[in-house]
């Protein structure tokens, strides 16, 4: 049996508030680069439902390019996993399908649907809730999760 921590609606707290983002991007997705991006940006989180779900508000400059995009995180009381949603000014008009996982302890794994180059692949978000410092990353799997590479990581200071 599954056990659930009654922490696990309050496990995003850490997250509350307004961010600066230092974001480090993989150029090329599984295609075995090794060529990083970095790039400054701002979240700002922000608790809703009486803390059943929150929404973040990114923005980022990019190549030169403003990048605005949200995450709307909701949590499941009967299963005790979150799900999360991101929609972004990139791929205007599309809610990508949810990230759905739970925290143990201070780390978060949550797992879902992405597509790279065209085909799909295995999505998997990690958080680290480390009150000062905050790290998310994502990481892509092209044969159900055997092998992973992370091509995105961001690391959160108060702004």
């Amino acid at each position: 049996m599954a056990r659930y921590l009654p922490m696990s609606l309050h496990d995003f707290d850490f997250l509350m508030g307004y961010w600066r983002v230092h974001n480090r991007c993989l150029k090329e997705k599984l295609q075995g680069s090794s060529e990083w991006i970095e790039f400054e940006g701002f979240s700002d989180v922000k608790s809703l439902l009486n803390g059943l779900g929150n929404l973040d508000q990114f923005s980022a400059k990019r190549d030169g390019k403003s990048i605005e995009g949200i995450s709307l995180r909701l949590f499941n009381p009967a299963s005790g996993e979150w799900s999360i949603y991101w929609a972004d000014s990139v791929r205007a008009g599309v809610l990508q399908p949810p990230m759905v996982g739970r925290f143990d302890g201070l780390s978060g794994e949550f797992f879902g649907a992405e597509e790279a180059g065209g085909k799909p692949v295995l999505c998997r978000f990690r958080w680290e809730s480390t009150p000062e410092s905050p790290r998310w990353e994502q990481a892509f799997s092209p044969d159900g999760g055997q092998n992973w590479e992370t091509n995105w990581i961001m690391t959160f200071s108060r702004a």
